[in-house]
């Protein structure tokens, strides 16, 4: 398939530095490389710009660095529409979960209405209420779904995700007031218990039974490297232990891939700064490789 990469260098989302370099680790780490090898035709459209938190004034608690992640996203969300009328894939670096707010946005704009499939160790589904934090990179589920700042849910017209097309995958760590909203909203929820329990294979299929339910025919993988254990995956800003483990991410890359139905890629939360020799980078990109058809045999 064609293949359009493109970088958001932004951590005005998150609490610490560092995930503004995640987009030049994991084209470092052979990003390219590794899918024209794949047999895809791979363009790289370079990254939308997002600025450095020191540049800006003093964040608002609330709802941190608003207009700054507000223009980023718009600006994404553009690039991602253009690449989905081009009939390619847009495969986007981050940078943090913030972002994906303009890649669901894009897709809305190019007129797909697909599921999302969200790998992830947090509900990210915080609104301005409710964060004990103020960083929009735990509130970008919600938005996108059509919860919270109107400025964010706006970008791409509206809601840009349906509550029941929706699945959080690998979820261990929710705020007290997250957890009851997700529990009333129409949001699927597997958390490690349930891939403790059933096994990554029978959560993964049933992730993909969702996402495309309705005939919704196609849909969107967003990323966070959060969701893997951090002793496989330690450059991440947000670790928390009793992640996925190295085969149970890359089979459930590998089941993406057997759908058939993907059709947007984000891959978020890699902080360089965390990382050790971009051992988490380099995993990113296998973890890529596999969504995109890449086989043990």
């Amino acid at each position: 398939m064609r293949v359009e990469v493109v970088g958001v260098p932004m951590d005005l989302g998150a609490a610490r530095r560092g995930t503004d370099m995640g987009p030049s680790a994991i084209r470092y780490a052979r990003l390219n490389e590794i899918l024209t090898a794949l047999g895809h035709q791979v363009s790289d459209a370079g990254n939308v710009p997002a600025p450095v938190p020191e540049s800006r004034p003093e964040p608002r608690a609330r709802l941190r660095y608003l207009p700054e992640i507000a223009t980023a996203c718009r600006d994404l969300a553009g690039v991602v529409c253009g690449i989905l009328r081009r009939r390619a894939l847009p495969l986007v670096l981050g940078g943090d979960h913030s972002l994906t707010i303009g890649t669901l946005a894009g897709r809305t704009m190019a007129g797909r209405r697909g599921g999302v499939i969200w790998i992830d160790a947090h509900g990210d589904f915080n609104t301005e209420e409710t964060s004990p934090s103020g960083n929009i990179h735990g509130m970008s589920l919600a938005v996108a779904t059509g919860r919270g700042s109107g400025e964010l849910v706006g970008i791409g017209g509206g809601p840009s995700a349906a509550e029941r097309a929706v699945v959080l995958v690998g979820v261990r760590s929710l705020d007290p007031p997250e957890r009851l909203a997700l529990h009333h909203s129409g949001v699927t929820v597997f958390t490690m218990k349930d891939i403790d329990q059933r096994g990554i294979a029978a959560v993964m299929g049933d992730a993909v039974g969702v996402a495309t339910a309705g005939g919704r025919d196609r849909f969107h993988l967003s990323c966070d490297l959060d969701a893997l254990d951090p002793l496989c995956a330690p450059g991440v800003g947000t670790p928390v232990p009793g992640g996925l483990t190295y085969r149970e991410a890359h089979l459930a890359m590998e089941l993406v891939a057997d759908s058939g139905l993907i059709e947007s890629i984000d891959l978020v939360e890699l902080n360089p700064i965390l990382d050790e020799h971009n051992r988490t980078a380099s995993l990113a990109v296998e973890l890529v490789a596999s969504a995109l058809g890449q086989r043990i045999y």
